[in-house]
């Protein structure tokens, strides 16, 4: 019996390694001199344009994005997994008041990521901008599976904001 429950712990957690390192599988921050292309993103209010992306496995992007909409909007490069994950993390940021609504306190945002560092959104795989502002992204698409970008600012997940990508 001793032996059946460990040959089936042993199974499980085999089986939780293989998923999580699937599931983390989302390119990597990319080097300017690598790129192949560039992309121009325009974020509005709850959508992306282009709304969907094809990349082919192993090219290395620069996303120029722009949010022309309203609202503070993300740009951010992962799986549905991934951005589940992160959305609390963009909720805690409008509770201390680090996002409102269409600006980001930037200094703020300072402050409390000396105590919080998911506080600081310095996240390679992600652009947040308010309105108006500019941010570019370089991503390598070298081991990707099942990506999506997404902004995850409370609510706009939710409400649709999200570009396919489709890997050839």
């Amino acid at each position: 019996m001793k032996k059946i429950f460990i040959i089936s712990f042993v199974l499980i957690l085999i089986n939780s390694f293989s998923l999580a390192d699937k599931n983390m599988k989302i390119g990597s921050k990319g080097k300017l001199s690598d790129v192949t292309r560039t992309i121009k993103v325009k974020m509005y209010d709850n959508y992306y344009e282009p709304n969907s992306f094809n990349i082919k496995k192993g090219e290395t992007i620069k996303f120029e994005v722009s949010n022309l909409g309203e609202l503070v909007h993300e740009f951010n490069i992962a799986n549905a997994m991934m951005h589940l994950k992160h959305q609390p993390e963009m909720e805690k940021m409008v509770e201390n008041e680090i996002l409102l609504g269409d600006k980001i306190d930037k200094d703020q945002m300072h402050k409390m990521a000396a105590m919080d560092k998911s506080m600081g959104h310095s996240h390679s795989n992600s652009v947040l901008l308010a309105p108006k502002e500019k941010g570019i992204i370089i991503w390598k698409f070298e081991n990707a599976v099942d990506i999506e970008i997404a902004c995850n600012v409370p609510g706009h997940y939710q409400a649709g904001m999200i570009a396919a990508v489709n890997l050839d």
